[in-house]
């Protein structure tokens, strides 16, 4: 495993695998986030996993050493060196349905503009990949998901919307994602999904994690309105 580690702040050690974005790279923050979750050591607070990097949050004074950050460097390194056979063994695949249609596809008819293809292509391939969780972010719940055709690529827009709805599947750059709770956003929203990304009252309060995968797949307004309802699964 190829990392650096600096300090970040006086409560916080950064750990870099790399730069740019790659399943492979990101897989290594995984499974280093998955070692120190699994053994944490006395005072860390909190694991922040992104793209290729793993911020590791401490408490100073439960360090209880003289030079807290190099204490915390040793520890990591001999955890990490010890994380070999770790994976994310509880990833899994989360099939994720959505509607396409108005109104929930605010931007689809701006897309297929962009993009030069129809709507019937656009959702033909935004349904076939598989996608990979690399982290989540910006809200409770946002997944940053890897593996988009590229062919669907779109920039954000220029102005963000006030209000997103909870659900709603945008698309930023050569990314996809889905905006778990009501929030002002500028990715292009090219559909809505009826599940529940994000909610703090169950046990495991998102829908995906980290290194799981994503696939997405059509349904009509009919089964979305099924689903809310109570009488789809």
């Amino acid at each position: 495993m190829d990392y650096t580690m600096t300090p970040l702040g006086d409560s916080a050690v950064l750990l870099q695998f790399g730069s740019g974005i790659s399943r492979e790279m990101n897989e290594q923050v995984q499974i280093a986030a998955a070692a120190l979750e699994a053994s944490p050591f006395k005072g860390m607070k909190e694991l922040i996993p992104a793209f290729s990097t793993l911020a590791v949050e401490y408490d100073p004074v439960l360090v209880n050493d003289p030079f807290p950050y190099e204490a915390v460097k040793v520890i990591i390194k001999d955890t990490l060196q010890k994380a070999k056979g770790i994976h994310t063994s509880l990833s899994k695949t989360v099939k994720i349905p959505v509607c396409y249609e108005s109104p929930f596809a605010m931007d689809l008819d701006v897309l297929s503009q962009h993009t030069g293809l129809s709507v019937s292509e656009i959702i033909s391939l935004h349904t076939s990949a598989d996608y990979y969780v690399y982290f989540l972010g910006f809200a409770p719940g946002f997944p940053f998901l890897g593996g988009m055709p590229e062919k669907l690529a779109m920039p954000r827009k220029a102005s963000p919307r006030e209000k997103i709805p909870a659900g709603s599947v945008g698309i930023a750059g050569s990314q996809t994602g889905v905006y778990p709770i009501e929030t002002p956003g500028g990715w292009q929203i090219i559909g809505r999904t009826p599940l529940q990304f994000f909610d703090p009252e169950n046990e495991e309060p998102v829908l995906i994690s980290p290194g799981d995968t994503v696939n997405f797949y059509p349904i009509s307004k009919e089964d979305y309105d099924e689903y809310v309802r109570g009488e789809k699964r």
